[in-house]
C-alpha cells in the first residue's frame, strides 16, 4: 500500500478495534467475494427507441468473454460470466467454455430469452396457445442442456409475460400455466443445478405481470422444490419498496438464490449499481452478512450460496469501465457492511435505543473503506485503482480494432 493507505489503514484498524470488529476477518471475506458479470453488458444496447452502436464492442460471445476476462484481471472479483441464449448461441458450447477457461473464467448463469420471439408477443409460458407454451418450454430445456455443456449450475429465469388491459386474459389460468411449464423444466435439472426465478412488477406488460413480485416468485419456487429459489433484481421494485426487508425474509425462508445488481431512479433503469442508492445496497449487504455470521444453519447456508450477478445494459457509458465501476461499487458497500459491529448493534436494539442503533449502522456506512480495498487488492496482486489501470492498459485501443457493428441485443 502507499503511504496514504498505510496511515488510513492504521486509523481504520484502530476504529474497528474500538468497535469490536475483526478487520482481518473482514478482509478475508471481502477477498472471497465473487460477482458475475453479464455477457450482454459488454454488447451494444440501447433504450426502447434505439440501440446505440459503439466502436470496439464484441462481435461474438468469445469476444464478450475476452472483455469479461479483462474486468476480472483488474478487479479479481469476477471469475464467471453469464450468458444469454440465443444472444450467445454458438455451434460448440464446449469450445466457448474452453475459451472462458483459457481466459481464467468460467461460464456462469444461463439465461433463456422468452421476450424477443414474435410468438411471445402475448406471452410465452402463459400464452393461450399450447404450441407456444411448448415452444417456450423447449427453449428453456435447450438452456438446461447448454448448462451441462458449459458446466453451469444456475438457470436464471425472467418471465416477461403479462397483460396490458383488463379482461385480456384469465389470471388464474395463466398462473397454472406458469407452474405447469416451470415444473417440466425443473424436472430436467441435474441435482447440482438451481433455478432462480426473477420477478418484475411491470414492463413490458403494464396492467399485470404474471410474476410481478417476490411473493409470487417465492410461491412458485416453493411449489417446484428446493432447487428453485428467488432472484432479486435491485431495479425491479416499485418506488419506496424496502428491498432489504425482502432480502431478510427470503434468507429466513432459505429461498434467496441470487441478485441481479443494477440501480435505478424511477424503474428498471439499468444504471450502474450503487450510482443512485448506495445506502440501499449497503443495507442489503448488511442483511446478508448478518445472516452469514449469525443465522441458523439453513439461513447461513443460504446467505453463503447467493449468486451475485450484475445485470446492466450500458447505453451511454463505455462498456468495460462501466462494468469495472459497478464491481468496485459493490465491493465498497460490501466492505462497509462487513465493518458493522453486530454485537453493539444488538445491544442497542435490546435496549430499544432507536437512535443509537441507527447510529451504529450509519457510522459503518460512512466509513472510508478505501484502505481495506487497497489491502485486499495488494494482497491479490491487483491494481489499487482498477479503473485507472484499465485506462492505462491500452486494452480499449486494442479492441477498437474490432470497429463498429458488434454483437447486441
Amino acid at each position: 500500500m502507499n503511504t496514504w493507505s498505510d496511515r488510513a489503514y492504521a486509523l481504520l484498524e484502530a476504529e474497528c478495534r474500538d468497535r469490536g470488529v475483526d478487520l482481518d476477518a473482514a478482509a478475508a471475506r471481502l477477498a472471497a467475494l465473487e460477482v458475475e458479470t453479464p455477457s450482454w453488458g459488454y454488447a451494444d444496447s440501447g433504450t426502447r427507441f434505439k440501440v446505440f452502436k459503439k466502436v470496439g464492442v464484441p462481435r461474438n460471445p468469445f469476444e464478450k468473454i475476452d472483455d469479461a476476462a479483462m474486468v476480472h484481471r483488474l478487479t479479481g472479483a469476477c471469475p464467471s460470466v453469464a450468458i444469454h441464449i440465443p444472444w450467445d448461441k454458438v455451434d460448440d458450447y464446449h469450445a466457448l467454455a474452453d475459451h472462458a477457461q483459457n481466459q481464467g473464467l468460467r461460464i456462469g448463469a444461463v439465461n433463456p430469452n422468452l421476450f424477443q420471439d414474435d410468438d411471445y408477443m402475448l406471452g410465452s409460458i402463459t400464452n393461450v396457445r399450447p404450441e407456444i407454451r411448448k415452444k417456450a418450454v423447449a427453449h428453456m430445456l435447450e438452456c438446461v442442456d447448454v448448462m451441462r455443456q458449459v458446466g453451469s449450475n444456475v438457470l436464471s429465469l425472467w418471465i416477461p409475460d403479462g397483460t396490458n388491459y383488463p379482461g385480456q386474459a384469465d389470471f388464474r389460468r395463466r398462473k397454472h400455466w406458469v407452474e405447469e411449464c416451470l415444473r417440466e423444466v425443473y424436472a430436467a435439472l441435474d441435482a447440482d443445478m438451481r433455478m432462480l426465478i426473477e420477478y418484475k412488477f411491470f414492463e413490458p406488460a403494464f396492467y399485470h405481470t404474471d410474476l410481478a413480485d417476490w411473493g409470487l416468485a417465492l410461491l412458485t419456487a416453493e411449489k417446484l422444490g428446493p432447487q428453485a429459489q428467488v432472484l432479486v433484481d435491485t431495479g425491479h421494485h416499485a418506488q419506496g419498496v424496502n428491498v432489504e426487508h425482502i432480502v431478510a425474509v427470503l434468507l429466513d425462508e432459505g429461498r434467496l438464490g441470487g441478485f441481479h445488481f443494477n440501480s435505478r431512479k424511477y424503474a428498471d433503469d439499468d444504471l450502474i449499481v450503487g450510482a443512485i442508492h448506495p445506502y440501499e445496497l449497503f443495507l442489503i449487504f448488511c442483511q446478508i452478512i448478518q445472516a452469514e455470521q449469525f443465522g441458523d444453519e439453513k439461513v447461513a447456508a443460504t446467505a453463503r450460496s447467493i449468486a451475485y450477478m450484475i445485470d446492466q445494459s450500458h447505453v451511454i457509458e463505455p462498456k468495460i469501465p462501466a462494468m469495472i465501476r459497478s464491481v468496485c461499487n459493490i465491493q465498497t458497500q460490501f466492505a462497509k457492511a462487513l465493518l458493522v459491529p453486530w454485537e453493539l448493534l444488538r445491544d442497542r436494539q435490546e435496549a430499544n435505543d432507536v437512535l443509537g442503533a441507527e447510529q451504529v449502522v450509519r457510522e459503518a456506512f460512512e466509513l472510508d473503506v478505501r484502505p481495506l480495498l487497497h489491502r485486499v487488492r495488494e494482497e491479490k496482486g491487483l491494481p489499487l485503482d482498477p479503473m485507472q489501470a484499465f485506462y492505462e492498459s491500452g486494452y480499449q485501443d486494442k479492441i477498437s480494432e474490432r470497429g463498429m457493428g458488434g454483437s447486441g441485443w
